[in-house]
């Protein structure tokens, strides 16, 4: 049976709503929401190419063809092969908020949704040479690629450097546009400072540092803020929603949203199907401060926390393995199943007592997005 320890993990340490009823809120609501059709999900991927000949023919670069076409490989290998959900979040945010929809800013919430996109390929490119990763959505990461190595951390440059071109080209004639810029360098700062901390964490290993406010720290500035936050924050921006109360509460239940999702990350890097999720996990012989290894800690015997901390972070199959055999052991996938329930029921709740200006639908569709997912 599971005791009180399993609460541990409720982010920042906030009562759990366990009533069912709750979770029926979100549930029971999808239908009535305002999900992407198939044919926007098209016309959303059509706008990719398009941005690429914006980025490949700029006026300015045409001495620099070497470059273009290498900036052209880089982005079709690390941008659009992955769920677009912060892209496609991006433009389901702009449709819940705009109180009339026009073709041209349709197209609009297109491109932000893709800048999205960018930013993450952007993280991802260089996370996965700092973590040496080596699958990314079921290929070789790109710093595995031609043996490319280090010098893809240029590509990652290339990537940040040139969303904010496309901010440029679409948005600088726009009222919003400052407002675009400041939050994109804004989140790009936040999650910067996320992956410093979550780098030097596991770079140093000292594992009696690995609390809960450690991890809730790391998740929070690397994951929260551009997966959850910004892409409903850019909706904002566009059609000028900027009550400091209701960006309050949009900040609150987005990264709540957001540690939820790292949460399911850390268990599937662990216990998901690679031919699912599409990568090898790493973060046990990365000496992760993850969220299976806090809480793991802290349900232990005194005896097994030693045997824990002696074989983590080790790049060692036969170590590796004893972690995870321990993991069980500790009954962790019931620890985390009894987590991720809890958490919705109270991320469900949250979005109830949003204020009647935001559109709540918005923010269900977005938890039910990643509830009990397995990539």
């Amino acid at each position: 049976m599971m005791g009180t320890k399993a609460l541990i993990a409720a982010p920042y340490n906030r009562s759990v709503v366990t009533s069912p009823k709750v979770a029926e809120i979100g549930r029971g609501r999808m239908d009535d929401g305002k999900l992407l059709s198939k044919e926007e999900r098209e016309e959303f991927m059509s706008m990719f190419p398009q941005l690429i000949r914006d980025l490949t023919e700029i006026p300015e670069y045409r001495d620099m063809d070497d470059t273009n076409r290498w900036l052209a490989r880089v982005m079709h290998y690390n941008v659009p092969h992955g769920k677009r959900n912060r892209g496609l979040a991006t433009a389901l945010a702009y449709r819940y908020l705009a109180k009339e929809l026009t073709d041209e800013n349709v197209k609009l919430s297109y491109v932000l949704g893709w800048c999205v996109e960018i930013l993450q390929a952007y993280f991802l490119v260089a996370d996965d040479i700092m973590d040496e990763s080596q699958t990314r959505r079921g290929r070789p990461c790109w710093y595995k690629v031609d043996d490319l190595g280090d010098n893809a951390f240029n590509d990652a440059i290339l990537l940040e450097s040139n969303l904010y071109m496309l901010l440029k080209k679409y948005f600088r004639n726009k009222d919003y546009y400052a407002d675009l810029v400041d939050v994109m360098h804004d989140v790009n700062h936040k999650t910067i400072y996320g992956q410093s901390l979550d780098t030097r964490t596991g770079m140093e290993k000292k594992l009696e540092t690995y609390t809960m406010d450690r991890y809730a720290a790391i998740v929070k500035y690397k994951t929260c803020f551009y997966s959850f936050y910004l892409p409903v924050r850019l909706g904002m921006a566009m059609v000028g929603m900027n009550d400091p109360d209701v960006l309050q509460q949009v900040r609150t239940v987005t990264l709540e949203m957001g540690h939820f999702f790292q949460v399911q990350d850390d268990y599937l890097d662990c216990f998901g199907d690679p031919a699912v999720t599409g990568k090898i996990g790493t973060d046990i012989q990365d000496s992760k401060c993850s969220w299976l290894f806090v809480v793991a800690s802290q349900k232990c015997t005194p005896e097994q926390k030693k045997y824990l901390w002696e074989n983590y972070g080790q790049n060692d199959p036969e170590k590796i393995a004893r972690v995870k055999k321990l993991y069980i052991e500790l009954e962790m996938p019931q620890t985390f199943s009894l987590y991720e329930e809890q958490t919705y029921n109270l991320i469900c709740t949250h979005i109830r007592q949003m204020s009647e200006k935001l559109p709540k639908q918005l923010f269900y569709d977005m938890v039910n997005k990643i509830y009990k997912r397995s990539v």
